[in-house]
């Protein structure tokens, strides 16, 4: 079942694993961890946290994603998307309250995929995705100017983006030539192989190369050895964080925010890796992996754990085959970290900044954003609200609004979709031996016919009926045809009870005809039912019932 609660893990196994596969998962899992080492610590310190934390992240979210997770190649580990969120909770309420946050958010997680809610992911519009994928590539690339630029600040710098940018720019006579030399040697290198050596580890190599640089050449550019002290060489003892009530409740707006961006980040991943492979994710257990994801990883010091479109897509285009995979780029972090951490001392910050401009830089999807300006003024519309809000304001509510104001548009194009108005049956019904035809009543001044086609709900209520107002007093007979209806709400309903009550107070006849089963079953509850109105399979049936009744 596709959303059973079922582990791809078992799937696999299930179906038998060889030594074949697993040289294949091995070699790609290698390459994930490759990708993964220098991004991983990046985004833990552009989240204000030391890049050690990004390791634990990784190591263990990425661990049990792939572990516990609903799709075979999905990669899980800290993202840029969550930048913003985790930078902002530990400036409100210290680390203690972002891992409280980042583990309450994989409870709501889990509970979120027993209740099956992973499904509805599908319902966000492509253009708040692309908006608020924009949006956070925006807020990436401002939060890395500081060490792009080797800029001092006597203040911690500001979160929102435009004190951000003020605070920046009054120290701009700070600037170091050292990190800016620094920045675009990396990121020069990484554009540089993706367009000659696609398939060689540009970050990593992009990464070593400026350390090196700056190492043998004494530059004097801040690196996570003279800002963190270096990164530990093993793992932390898992512990819980501190709890209390009132932290709790202090957290929670935090918690839902983890949530939310969790489940919308991961699934669009999961979507991502199944035009790839071919295959289909499990979207409710893959929310349960990413909720015990989190809370482990919060157990272990580490943030926010969701699955990477980047690196997921990575394992695939390496040849991944399951969630082997995914386990071993874990496996793999832990041994770089184990073996290779004192060599992190010498990574300049600058050279990490340099990687995720890039990253920000291949977040925003050109083509599809151009696209959706040009397509439609609502769509337009949506794309903007939420790259602003996103951008200006908080990516929770850039997302909500985004989501409300799509909402808003598809109502408006769904009750713009539907139309009534008076219409005339064929003049002819064929006899019951399917040969003879002979004359319905077509056009008889004491019967009117009405069709509805389009969706009938709340919408379009008000348009159906001011239509449906208009039916002459005088006829005897009304038809309503609803064979082109495929779906009416409570609200549809409530307007033909109306109109039925009216036909009723005036002495006219009310036939219903061509209404599906579920349109009949809604009518029934609101009491549009036999004997008021009279339910036929088509106009023409209805005609013939009137005219065999006019023969009596």
């Amino acid at each position: 079942m596709p959303d059973s609660l079922v582990p791809k893990t078992v799937s696999v196994l299930s179906e038998g694993y060889d030594l074949a596969r697993l040289k294949a998962d091995a070699f790609a899992g290698l390459t994930v961890a490759i990708v993964a080492l220098p991004l991983s610590m990046a985004i833990a310190i552009a989240s204000g946290v030391t890049p050690d934390r990004g390791l634990y992240t990784a190591i263990i979210g990425g661990l049990l994603v792939s572990l516990l997770g609903g799709s075979r190649v999905q990669i899980g580990g800290p993202a840029g998307a969550f930048i913003v969120l985790v930078a902002a909770t530990g400036t409100r309420h210290g680390l203690d309250g972002l891992l409280l946050a980042t583990a309450m958010g994989g409870i709501m997680l889990v509970a979120a995929g027993y209740l099956r809610l992973g499904q509805y992911i599908k319902f966000i519009p492509y253009p708040v995705t692309v908006g608020f994928t924009a949006g956070i590539a925006v807020i990436i690339f401002a939060s890395q100017l500081r060490d792009l630029f080797g800029l001092r600040l006597t203040a911690p710098e500001p979160g929102p983006i435009v004190e951000k940018i003020a605070a920046l720019a009054s120290v701009a006579d700070t600037v170091n030539g050292a990190a800016v030399l620094t920045a675009g040697l990396t990121a020069g290198i990484i554009l540089g192989l993706r367009r000659v050596r696609p398939h060689w580890p540009g970050m990593l190599i992009a990464v070593a190369a400026a350390s090196t640089v700056v190492a043998l050449l004494q530059l004097p550019a801040e690196t996570i050895g003279t800002r963190f002290g270096g990164i530990p060489r093993g793992l932390p003892a898992p512990t819980l964080p501190p709890f209390s009530l009132e932290k709790a409740a202090a957290v929670f707006p935090d918690a839902v925010s983890f949530a939310l961006l969790g489940a919308i980040e991961s699934l669009l991943s999961a979507v991502v890796a199944d035009g790839m492979t071919g295959r289909r994710h499990r979207s409710s257990m893959e929310l349960i992996a990413q909720g015990i994801a989190n809370f482990c990883s919060a157990l272990f010091g580490g943030i926010c754990v969701t699955g990477t479109i980047a690196r997921t897509a990575t394992n695939v285009r390496a040849g991944g085959t399951s969630p082997v995979s995914g386990m071993l780029h874990s496996l793999f972090l832990l041994l770089f970290m184990l073996l290779a951490a004192p060599l992190a001392s010498y990574i300049p910050l600058a050279a990490l900044a340099g990687v995720l401009a890039v990253v920000a830089w291949n977040m925003i999807e050109k083509p599809a954003f151009m696209a959706l300006m040009r397509s439609s003024y609502g769509d337009a519309v949506v794309l903007l609200a939420t790259f602003l809000i996103v951008v200006f304001r908080e990516l929770t509510e850039g997302i909500v609004i985004g989501f409300a104001l799509g909402a808003v548009l598809f109502i408006d194009r769904m009750a713009k979709s539907i139309s009534v108005g008076e219409t005339q049956p064929l003049a002819v019904l064929r006899s019951e031996n399917g040969e003879e035809e002979h004359p319905v009543i077509a056009d008889d001044p004491d019967t009117v016919i009405y069709r509805i086609s389009g969706i009938f709900f709340f919408g379009s209520a008000a348009t159906v009926g001011t239509v449906l107002d208009r039916i002459a007093d005088q006829r005897r007979n009304f038809i309503l045809d609803c064979s082109e209806v495929p779906f009416m709400d409570s609200t549809a309903a409530n307007v033909i009870e109306g109109t039925l009550r009216k036909a009723e107070r005036t002495g006219v006849r009310f036939i219903i005809t061509g209404a599906r089963p579920q349109v009949r079953r809604t009518l029934y509850r609101h009491e549009v039912r036999p004997p008021r109105v009279l339910m036929r399979g088509s106009v023409q049936a209805a005609l013939a019932t009137i005219k065999s009744e006019r023969a009596e």
